[in-house]
């Protein structure tokens, strides 16, 4: 199992390394997030906060990572990667944006899959800096059973120049 995970992380990262030096406008973006995080089995609902990055390629597409740690029991830990696509509103700030990925939640019994869904929006407050209200949700394959997770976030971006 430790050898796919570092399988895949090892084809993303070249995956980034061959577009970042293809494309002349990629950009980073780091941040952070936090809110709210409901599960369904067991019903809980958690504090969420993780740091995240992502590659921007050109003005639409993105590859991101994020780790978020959870306030639950057993503090889970999850390892999302996710490709975005930013839709361009003519004449405003505001980016919304839609995404899907998967991910791996470390906690006792663990590792277990999980498939993300969401969308959200960077609202420009500065040059380079954004607040991101978000919303994720997906099913969580654990041994036994499927959790479906939903994450109601904030963040703050900051795209280096």
């Amino acid at each position: 199992m430790k050898n796919r995970v570092t399988a895949v992380f090892a084809v993303l990262i070249l995956l980034v390394l061959a577009m970042q030096s293809s494309h002349s406008q990629v950009k980073w973006v780091v941040g952070g997030n936090m809110g709210l995080g409901i599960s369904t089995s067991p019903s809980s609902a958690d504090f969420t906060f993780g740091p995240m990055a992502e590659v921007l390629f050109g003005k639409g597409p993105a590859v991101g990572t994020e780790f978020n740690i959870f306030t639950a029991t057993g503090t889970p830990i999850e390892w999302a990667n996710y490709f975005k696509y930013y839709f361009s509103v003519p004449g405003s700030n505001v980016k919304p944006y839609a995404d899907a990925g998967f991910g791996l939640v470390f906690v006792t019994g663990g590792p277990f899959f999980d498939i993300r869904f969401g969308g959200g929006a960077n609202f420009e407050i500065a040059r380079g800096l954004s607040i991101a209200p978000d919303l994720q949700l997906g099913p969580v394959f654990a041994t036994g059973n499927t959790n479906f997770i939903i994450l109601i976030r904030a963040g703050i971006r900051y795209q280096i120049p």
